[in-house]
């Protein structure tokens, strides 16, 4: 599985932004994608999540009531829009692809297919 980041880009407090993340390969395989955003000097942490199955999603509390994740199963796309932004938002964002149950993980070790990564940086 191979996954690509797009969407991310400058922005300021308050508005908006969406991120892509677009499979291809064994995109059959894939049972869960998480999105995930790092800052230098931090560990990665996980921002949502979503199922390729049914509807059950996921959020960290940080973004909850801002961010929502959704996907198109046909373009085998997952997206993250990014409402209501926050200078604390600013980050580098990666995708994961699980391919080995359909549940979402809090912990990055446990994806297997990563994505390059977009940065969103907020200004305040």
């Amino acid at each position: 599985v191979q996954l690509q980041a797009s969407g991310g880009g400058l922005v300021q407090a308050g508005g908006s932004l969406r991120l892509s993340c677009a499979a291809s390969g064994r995109t059959f395989s894939t049972r869960a994608t998480g999105w995930f955003r790092q800052v230098p000097g931090k560990e990665r942490e996980f921002v949502a999540g979503i199922i390729w199955r049914g509807t059950s999603t996921l959020y960290a509390d940080s973004v909850k009531g801002r961010f929502t994740i959704s996907r198109d199963n046909a373009k085998s796309t997952v997206y993250l829009q990014m409402n209501s932004l926050k200078p604390e938002d600013t980050a580098v964002y990666y995708c994961a692809a699980d391919t080995t149950s359909y549940s979402i993980k809090y912990n990055p070790s446990q994806y297997d297919y990563w994505g390059q990564g977009t940065q969103v940086t907020v200004s305040s």
